[in-house]
């Protein structure tokens, strides 16, 4: 295969698909979006089957258990594709959506209407399922897509195509208004990367070095996170019998995804009085404490074992583990909290526990990150929890989309006017 002219033929296309979904209709959207899901459904064999050629293969690679799960589809995992397809159809159209409007002294009426970003780029590791999501809230927000899965899973990804090409051929759309690249050869990302011509953002789904190497060879823009050290500080003001509970499930419910907290920080006037518990709640779940010196001592005197107890070396304060891990300091105050979080978060969540309105506000405006919560778990930064329906990933640039991604960060906005013949003086 030639992937030069493979890659420029899939841009073309996309590009011209791009302009019919701009202009197609709710009603056509979700024609769409459902038929995929019932195409889903009648395929379920033929995608097992496709999904069970990914797994012999990747056992015989030597592919590590973690990865052959992500990889593993079920009929429960397919089930959820389907149903997933239908609450995207279910949402608010973003497309044409007008806000803003306001009349100006001239007559004119000023406003901005929410538009398609054109061609969505998504490039994305052994997960399947992610044809299916990211298909549907391209496709309902009047978006192109070229998707370039995980080598591991190109099986699978073909199969659910199969059933998307079909989902947009019955409701009357382009076939190519959803492609998915159909080589393992990495130079189809170095493309895809580097087409601005035919691809207006890329979004890349999977590990640090996946990321970094799009970030550093893209042409075009990239929506992306790299890391998730997400914080919970413990302030002064903390109500007791919510600091246990959100550090708990913050940092246990699940270790490797990109919204668990990997840093706790604690005011050093209450310092003594909850990190007995927390630390012995810790205890129970297997997780080890990498500590500053004060952290360290009063753990040692609350009796945790010194095999969970480590002293922290500057590199704790930034480290994502996706493990149970997690690094522990005592801060002055809030001052020291918010210095610490903005030198060493990634930006992506934070969270504040405290009943003091006064710093709960500062906490809010002053945290440079992409969310920022009070009395919460930071587990809840995803799309799905925040009302998005679902998410195309989660964003911690500053510029068009921030956070978790849904339908809305997948369009812009241009401005519109409406006159009645008016003319400038």
């Amino acid at each position: 295969m030639d992937i030069e002219l493979y890659m420029q033929r899939l841009g073309r296309q996309a590009r011209a698909a791009s302009r019919a979904l701009a202009a197609a209709s709710t009603h056509v959207k979700n024609t769409a979006l459902l038929a995929m899901a019932a195409e889903i459904r009648r395929s379920r064999d033929d995608l097992l089957t496709a999904n069970d050629r990914d797994l012999d293969e990747a056992r015989a690679a030597g592919l590590d258990a973690a990865l052959i799960d992500r990889l593993t589809l079920s009929a429960k995992g397919i089930e959820a594709m389907a149903s997933g397809l239908e609450q995207v159809a279910a949402l608010p159209d973003p497309v044409g959506e007008i806000s803003d409007l306001k009349r100006r002294p001239s007559g004119i009426q000023v406003g901005k209407m929410r538009v398609p970003l054109g061609v969505i780029g998504i490039i994305y590791e052994a997960r399947p399922n992610v044809t299916a999501d990211a298909a549907a809230l391209c496709l309902k927000s009047g978006n192109a897509a070229i998707l370039r899965g995980g080598k591991e899973a190109l099986h699978s990804n073909q199969a659910i195509a199969a059933c998307v090409r079909a989902g947009l051929a019955t409701a009357g759309l382009p076939e190519t208004s959803v492609q998915v690249v159909e080589t393992t050869d990495r130079a189809a990302v170095g493309r895809l990367i580097t087409m601005p011509e035919f691809v207006d953002v890329i979004v890349p789904r999977g590990g640090k070095g996946l990321i970094e190497r799009i970030s550093r060879e893209a042409r075009v823009p990239v929506i992306k996170h790299l890391d998730g050290n997400c914080h919970v500080y413990v302030d002064s003001d903390a109500d007791p019998a919510k600091v246990v509970p959100i550090v708990e499930n913050a940092k246990t419910q699940r270790y490797g995804t990109c919204n668990t907290t990997e840093s706790l920080l604690l005011a050093e006037s209450v310092a003594a009085h909850f990190l007995p518990d927390i630390g012995h709640m810790l205890v129970k779940h297997g997780v080890e404490m990498r500590t500053c010196p004060t952290a360290g001592a009063l753990l040692r005197d609350a009796g945790i074992p010194a095999s969970l107890l480590t002293a922290a070396v500057e590199a704790d304060w930034s480290e994502e583990y996706l493990a149970p891990i997690i690094s522990i300091k005592v801060v002055a105050d809030l001052d020291e909290a918010i210095a610490h979080i903005n030198t060493f978060s990634s930006g992506h969540t934070e969270a504040i526990i405290t009943e003091n309105y006064t710093r709960a506000l500062r906490f809010l405006r002053e945290v440079d990150s992409a969310s920022v919560m009070i009395n919460a778990s930071t587990r809840f930064a995803d799309g799905f929890e925040y009302g998005l329906g679902a998410e195309i990933g989660i964003s911690t640039d500053k510029i068009h989309a921030r956070g978790p991604v849904g339908l809305e960060g997948l369009t812009s906005q241009k401005w519109i006017v409406l006159g009645n013949g008016e003319t400038r003086a």
